[in-house]
């Protein structure tokens, strides 16, 4: 079964949404398998990430700030605004993709780990996550 699940970023960070891909799971009626996650987008990426403590996301996002900062002036890709080359090497560097398995319908993540999708940009809107469960 492959679904589109749509996650609404409020700017750079990690957004939550691992409700929505346990929901995909449970109604694709599939016992155990695969689910396999792919962002649509070239300035946002996917993570499995601590879901306890938001220090941990507070310091992720910091750090590949600090890696990737925004107007280096060796950048020539500017046209859409000085976070966009910034956004696009942020996702080169992380992933684009993430494979889950899953027993009895429910996602075999570990106890502090949730999904999330970290958007790159200043960008307030929605993004598509296309889940694929076999």
């Amino acid at each position: 079964m492959i679904t589109e699940l749509s996650i609404h970023t409020r700017g750079q960070g990690l957004h939550a949404f691992t409700d929505q891909v346990r929901d995909a799971v449970a109604s694709a009626a599939v016992d155990e398998g695969l689910c396999t996650l792919f962002i649509q987008h070239t300035s946002a990426s996917l993570l499995i990430q601590e879901n306890y403590d938001d220090s941990a996301r507070v310091d992720l996002e910091n750090w590949l700030n600090r890696l990737v900062p925004e107007n280096d002036p060796l950048y020539t890709h500017t046209l859409e605004g000085p976070d966009d080359m910034p956004a696009h090497i942020k996702a080169a560097l992380t992933a684009t993709q993430l494979s889950i398995p899953f027993r009895d319908g429910a996602l075999l993540l570990g106890t502090w780990q949730g999904v999330y999708l970290w958007e790159h940009r200043h960008h307030v809107g929605a993004r598509r996550v296309i889940a694929h469960i076999a």
